[in-house]
């Protein structure tokens, strides 16, 4: 594929990254026009090409998803091409902007070691900072250093956990709407109206130290009934 028929401001975008594995991607979509889900895998080793896919978009670049045969099984695999530059976003260009050791320090002050989704207390090494509203529906555009609000520390698990529900909503993926993620359990888990657009509420409880005693009764039991721990825990809230 000649770069000549890619439109510049795409150029512009892939000029700029540099970090191995989106620069994989992309150099491989301006040789051949596209990259399927088994090349990654089978030349690149990449074993979630989608992970790959996500790092070229949170680089700035606009992606689109499509079907095609695969040369190898003759099935419907997914591939990846450039998108309408209009899909270029402000606040994505060049990637997420790294986080000062300084703004995580300012973020404990504030929150304490708390895991925000679980209200766990967590060693301050192993909380990450995260968007409240994900990078991929607002880039990190507003938000700034100064805008402690706007983010929030997790662990890992609660990071994976979100990660996941997240990248399958319908906001995330057609709607790209920061409002309808400001009232979501998982940027406001103290004041939310739906999680990933589904209007339930939702409440992490972790028994930790001392109460774990008090989970294993209550798993117990609900092993003895047949049914799940969360639902035993509704019943005799209820009651």
């Amino acid at each position: 594929m000649e770069n000549k028929n890619i439109d510049p401001r795409i150029l512009a975008l892939c000029e700029k990254v540099t970090k191995k594995r989106p620069r994989t991607v992309i150099d491989h979509i301006l040789e051949h026009g596209h990259v399927t889900t088994e090349e990654l895998q089978e030349i690149y080793g990449y074993d979630h090409p989608p992970r790959a896919a996500r790092d070229v978009r949170e680089e700035g670049v606009p992606l689109e998803t499509f079907p095609i045969d695969s040369n190898r099984t003759g099935r419907k695999i997914g591939a990846y091409r450039f998108a309408d530059p209009a899909q270029i976003k402000q606040g994505r260009i060049g990637g997420r902007k790294a986080f000062s050791k300084a703004f995580k320090d300012a973020l404990i002050e504030r929150y304490g070691e708390i895991d925000t989704l679980t209200g766990q207390r967590v060693e301050a090494r192993y909380l990450q900072i995260d968007h409240r509203i994900p990078y991929e529906v607002a880039g990190d555009g507003e938000y700034h250093e100064d805008s402690l609000e706007d983010y929030m520390l997790l662990d890992a698990s609660s990071q994976r956990a979100k990660s996941w529900s997240c990248e399958h909503c319908r906001n995330w993926t057609e709607l790209l709407d920061e409002n309808t993620c400001r009232s979501c359990y998982w940027a406001h888990p103290e004041n939310h109206t739906h999680v990933a657009m589904v209007e339930v509420r939702r409440l992490d409880l972790q028994w930790s130290g001392g109460e774990v005693s008090a989970y294993n009764r209550l798993a117990r039991e609900a092993g003895e009934e047949g049914i799940s721990l969360s639902a035993l825990v509704k019943r005799k809230l209820e009651n």
